[in-house]
C-alpha cells in the first residue's frame, strides 16, 4: 500500500526511514506550535485559537505536498512572515488582524493562481545553477545561525551578536537555565556528530531526544532551573494530553469592506507577503532539493508545480483557520538528512501536527536547545555543498558569496536571493556578459529593487 502511493524502493528509501524523518522534521519545528500564537496574539488575535490553526493548516498542507509531489517538504507558519503580519501589517500600519488575514487569503489564491500557470516555476527555472548552490549553502549558514541563538550560545550585545559568557551568566543568574542550556546544546552537537560518524541511524531524533533526558536529569539534579522571564522553562512534562482550542476566533474571519476602501494600502500589504513567500519558498525548496539529489542536471526539480502548489493551498487554508502565511519550512532539511524522500515523511509530520493538538504540553515541553544541535549539524551539512561554487569564475562566485553571507546577516531567506540576483545580474552586465542573463532575471533583478524602495 505505502509502497504503491509513495514508491519507496524508486527512491531509495524505506517505511522506517521515512518515519524516522517525519519525526525528526516535526521536532525540529514544532516550537512553531509555541511561536505562532506568541507572535500573532500581539495582534489582537486569540493564542489558542491560532495555535489550533496552525497545527491544522500545517498538518493539510503536510498531506498536500504529499499528494501533490511525492516530497519530504514539511510546512507551517512562515517565521518573518508572521512577524510581518503582527508588527508591520497590525502594529505599524495599524490595520485589523482582519485585514492581514484578508491579505494572506488573497496571496493564497494568487499563488495558486501562478503554480498552476506555472509563473512560479518560471522563476524556479531562471535562477541560475549556481546561484542555487548559494542557496542551498546559505540555508545552511542561515539554519546553524538560528540553531546557535535558539541555545542561546549567541546573544545580542554590543557588536550585535556576542558569544554568551559563563562569567557574566554566573554574576547575574542566568547561567542555571541559560548557561546549562548551551552546554547541553553543545553535548548534543557532539552526540549528533559522533553518531553521524558512527553511521547510527536516526542519529538527529537520538541527539534531539538524548539533549532532553539530560536536561531533565539536570533539572532534577537541581543543576538546571527553569527561568521563565529569559524563556527557560520546565523540561519535565506537567501533562500528556489535552483537549485542542476552538478555532471559532480566528475562521474565516476575512475584511473586505476595508479592502475596498482602502485598496492601495492593501495592495502593497499583499505585495509584501506575496514577495517574501516566493523567495522564501524558493530557497528553501531548492536548498532541501539540493540536499535531497532531486535536482536534475540542469538545476531544476521535476516536481516543483506540485510543491508549489502544497505551499499555496496550505497558506490559503492557513488564511481561512486563522493563520499567517503557510510556507516550506527549512527544517525539512532535518528529515532529509535522516534520508527522508518521499511524501511519507511529509504525511508523518503532518499527523503528529494533529497529534500535537492532543498531545501539546508533551511536545511544547522539548526545549529550543535540545532541537538546536539538530539545526547546526544540518546546516554544516548544507554547507558542504560550497565546494560545487565555481570560485575560479568571480562573475559567479561573487554574487554566490553574497547570496550566502547576507541570508544569514540578514537573518532572511528572501533578502539573501535579492541581494544574490542584484549583484548576479549588475556583474555580468558591467563585465560585458549580459546575454548570459534571462530576460526573467532582468524583470527579477528590478522587482528585487523596487521591493527596498516600498516594502
Amino acid at each position: 500500500m505505502l509502497e504503491k502511493l509513495f514508491h519507496l524502493k524508486e527512491n531509495g528509501t524505506t517505511v522506517k526511514t521515512e518515519l524516522i524523518a517525519g519525526i525528526t522534521t516535526f521536532i525540529t519545528m514544532v516550537y512553531i506550535l509555541a511561536l505562532n500564537p506568541s507572535i500573532l496574539s500581539a495582534s489582537g488575535m486569540d493564542a489558542g485559537s491560532i495555535l489550533t490553526a496552525t497545527a491544522v493548516a500545517s498538518a493539510i498542507a503536510c498531506f498536500c505536498m504529499a499528494a501533490f509531489s511525492n516530497t519530504p517538504f514539511a510546512l507551517s507558519a512562515g517565521l518573518g512572515l508572521n512577524a510581518y503580519f503582527a508588527y508591520t501589517v497590525c502594529g505599524v500600519m495599524g490595520y485589523p488582524w482582519q485585514v492581514a488575514l484578508t491579505a494572506v487569503l488573497v496571496e493564497g489564491i494568487i499563488f495558486i493562481v501562478m503554480s498552476l500557470t506555472n509563473v512560479r516555476e518560471a522563476i524556479f527555472n531562471a535562477i541560475p545553477v549556481q546561484l542555487k548552490v548559494a542557496v542551498s549553502v546559505g540555508i545552511g549558514f542561515f539554519i546553524a545561525f538560528i540553531g546557535v541563538q535558539n541555545a542561546g550560545i549567541i546573544v545580542d550585545g554590543a557588536t550585535l551578536v556576542s558569544l554568551y559568557s559563563f562569567t557574566n551568566g554566573f554574576a547575574n543568574g542566568t547561567f542555571a537555565s541559560q548557561g546549562v542550556g548551551v552546554i547541553l546544546c553543545m553535548i548534543g552537537v557532539v552526540s549528533i556528530v559522533v553518531m553521524l560518524i558512527k553511521g547510527v541511524k536516526g542519529y538527529m531524533l537520538w541527539g534531539i531526544l538524548l539533549t532532553w533526558v539530560l536536561g531533565i536529569i539536570c533539572q532534577l539534579l537541581g543543576i538546571y532551573v527553569p527561568n521563565p522571564e529569559l524563556g527557560y522553562y520546565s523540561l519535565i512534562p506537567t501533562a500528556f494530553f489535552s483537549m485542542p482550542n476552538s478555532i471559532a476566533p480566528t475562521f474565516f474571519q476575512f475584511d473586505f469592506a476595508f479592502v475596498a476602501s482602502h485598496l492601495a494600502n492593501f495592495v502593497v500589504v499583499v505585495f509584501a507577503f506575496l514577495f517574501v513567500d516566493i523567495f522564501d519558498t524558493l530557497g528553501t525548496v531548492i536548498g532541501c532539493a539540493s540536499k535531497a539529489n532531486m535536482l536534475d542536471k540542469d538545476g531544476k526539480l521535476p516536481r516543483i508545480k506540485g510543491v508549489l502548489l502544497a505551499d499555496a493551498v496550505g497558506t490559503t487554508v492557513g488564511a481561512i483557520l486563522g493563520t499567517s502565511t503557510i510556507t516550506t519550512f527549512v527544517e525539512s532539511s532535518s528529515g532529509i538528512t535522516e534520508g527522508g524522500r518521499t511524501g511519507l515523511t511529509s504525511v508523518t509530520t503532518g499527523i503528529l501536527f494533529l497529534v500535537a493538538l492532543f498531545l501539546s504540553p508533551l511536545f511544547l515541553t522539548i526545549p529550543s536547545f535540545a532541537t538546536a544541535p539538530a539545526l547546526i549539524v544540518v546546516g554544516f551539512l548544507m554547507m558542504q555543498q560550497v565546494v560545487n561554487i565555481e570560485w575560479h569564475d568571480i562573475t559567479k562566485a561573487f554574487p554566490c558569496f553574497v547570496c550566502i553571507t547576507m541570508m544569514g546577516f540578514a537573518y532572511s531567506i528572501s533578502e539573501g536571493i535579492a541581494f544574490g540576483f542584484i549583484s548576479y545580474t549588475f556583474i555580468h552586465v558591467i563585465t560585458g556578459k549580459a546575454k548570459e542573463i534571462s530576460l526573467l532575471m532582468y524583470i527579477l533583478t528590478g522587482l528585487f529593487i523596487l521591493k527596498f524602495f516600498i516594502i
